[in-house]
């Protein structure tokens, strides 16, 4: 487990919000990437770091809507992207590198959840490619740039769903075993905080650290391939269709989902910290069982290094030093 991941005992509640956490901090001068950043959390995320002075970029599929989402936010633009398409991928990080420009913040917020089973074009289970493989070669891809800031943070929205059975080395893409649409999200998702701890033991020396969130439980786009019925099951929507927000119970708002990746990315007291897995504006607990907190597997640093030696395997990329 990695040392650091210890409660700092934060003021922050899981009522506050990413303004809340973002007060004080200034970003003026510092450029951002925000993958998703033209919805849900990620909207709300690039609202407020751009309220801070910084200059946020957003890669999506689809610029023109995310244009129109993004247009009343200042200092950001909208660049073409596509995360399961490794071609896409690679040219608009390469394009960002040859610009020489450093980056200061990589904030990892897109991803799909439980649709039914397809693959990208290598055959990967497709919510595996999409929320680990996409942002493992949009990161190692960006790495000179990274490099460049002299004090980098990246920060990868991970899930509580990383506790729920799933996380399979050996079969990643659901080939031996049925397609189970919970299983491979929770399999992605715990993917995503150990692809943040292994990349943090990689950027130390650089002056990169990196984080992975769980947001909280939000009703967005996220949850577009969950019926309803599946919704009210998990206590995410009100029988009147309405979402239930009940932050003591993880039911969270936009403002109040976002809060912990604005703090990862701000906080000054992560400064010499990384690699942990967050919620709720702090630190998470080690947690075996229960609810709350980060299973131990998902802060493993040698399961972490077996997944980052197959990443690089299935992408043929990886940092360079």
């Amino acid at each position: 487990m990695n040392p650091m991941q210890n409660p700092l005992n934060t003021p922050f509640t899981p009522f506050t919000t990413a303004e809340e956490v973002a007060h004080g901090a200034h970003l003026s001068g510092k450029t951002v990437i925000v993958t998703g950043g033209a919805s849900g959390l990620g909207l709300e995320t690039v609202r407020v770091l751009a309220d801070l002075g910084a200059h946020i970029i957003v890669p999506a599929r689809n610029t023109s809507t995310a244009r129109a989402s993004l247009a009343s936010i200042t200092n950001v633009e909208v660049a073409e992207m596509d995360l399961i398409d490794p071609a896409s991928v690679r040219i608009f990080a390469e394009r960002f590198v040859a610009t020489g420009a450093p980056l200061h913040l990589l904030i990892l917020s897109a991803g799909i959840m439980t649709p039914p089973l397809f693959r990208d074009s290598k055959g990967r289970e497709g919510q595996f490619a999409t929320n680990h493989l996409g942002h493992f070669r949009l990161t190692a891809t960006l790495w000179p740039a990274l490099k460049l800031a002299g004090g980098a943070r990246v920060v990868v929205l991970s899930s509580r769903a990383h506790q729920l059975p799933g996380f399979d080395l050996t079969d990643l893409d659901f080939a031996r075993r049925p397609y189970d649409k919970v299983a491979a999200y929770a399999q992605s998702k715990a993917a995503n905080a150990l692809f943040a701890l292994a990349l943090d033991i990689r950027g130390q020396n650089y002056g990169i650290r990196a984080f992975s969130v769980h947001p909280g439980s939000v009703f967005g786009n996220l949850t577009k391939h969950a019926s309803r019925e599946e919704l009210e099951a998990y206590g995410i929507l009100n029988p009147d269709g309405t979402p239930q927000i009940d932050p003591a119970q993880d039911k969270k708002n936009f403002a109040q989902g976002a809060a912990t990746t604005v703090w990862c990315a701000t906080a000054p007291e992560l400064d010499g910290l990384g690699g942990v897995y967050c919620e709720d504006c702090d630190i998470a607990y080690v947690e075996a069982e229960g609810g709350f907190g980060v299973r131990p597997y998902a802060v493993n640093p040698d399961l972490a290094e077996a997944l980052w030696t197959e990443s690089v395997r299935l992408t043929g990329i990886d940092v360079q030093g």
